[in-house]
């Protein structure tokens, strides 16, 4: 029988912790039902974590850690924007592919929430619940400020406010479509919260040619 090395089978592990909590629930996500997913023995679980929590600290920690990918593509490559793009071309192209990966593991977003109460219910591991909110936080103030740099605008918040507010309109969106499945009402909302956000950034402006004072300033 080959060997599986220790941190391909934590990994393992974890992908099996995360198929049974987002179907059956963290209830459900015994260390038995675990290593059954991943099709090893208990034995070999014991090898990779030391408990059940362990393994669900690093799930939390694994799945956090994966939320760049929600917003970051669209703003590192424009060519997804419209040439001169606003602040709500830019808001509205983030929140439409957050809202696709949402739609494309609808699962995986159910096991986030769930484990999200699961660690606020768990003693000793609400930590895991504040850390997950603030990747959360600065994973969406990086797009926040990326989107002033690709359309040419300055906040009238701090960045790290916007950001919490487009955390909360996401985690909102997020909720109602995985309970309604209604496309067309969360594209309601996607428009409602790029409108709302883009309202929160003015156009830098640029110095005219015939002004006397231009670069004076």
């Amino acid at each position: 029988m080959t060997r599986i090395p220790a941190v391909e089978r934590r990994t393992a592990l974890v992908q099996a912790a995360l198929s049974v909590v987002a179907r059956d629930g963290v209830a459900a996500a015994t260390t038995r039902r675990i290593v059954a997913e991943a099709g090893m023995s208990l034995a070999s679980f014991h090898y990779a974590f030391t408990s059940r929590d362990e393994l669900m600290a690093e799930l939390v920690n694994t799945v956090v850690d994966g939320e760049q990918s929600a917003f970051a593509p669209v703003f590192e490559a424009p060519d997804a924007l419209p040439d001169a793009p606003t602040m709500r071309d830019a808001v509205r192209a983030g929140l439409e592919h957050y809202f696709a990966a949402v739609r494309a593991d609808p699962d995986r977003e159910k096991a986030m929430f769930e484990l999200t109460q699961w660690a606020l219910r768990e003693p000793g591991f609400a930590p895991l619940a504040r850390r997950q909110y603030e990747r959360y936080f600065a994973v969406a103030e990086h797009a926040v400020v990326q989107a002033a740099a690709i359309t040419g605008c300055t906040w009238t918040l701090p960045t790290h406010e916007v950001a919490r507010l487009l955390v909360v309109l996401t985690d909102g969106l997020t909720v109602a479509w995985l309970v309604t499945r209604d496309d067309a009402a969360a594209q309601a909302t996607i428009d409602f919260a790029a409108d709302a956000v883009a309202t929160l950034a003015t156009p830098v402006p640029v110095p005219s040619a015939l002004d006397p004072n231009a670069g004076l300033r």
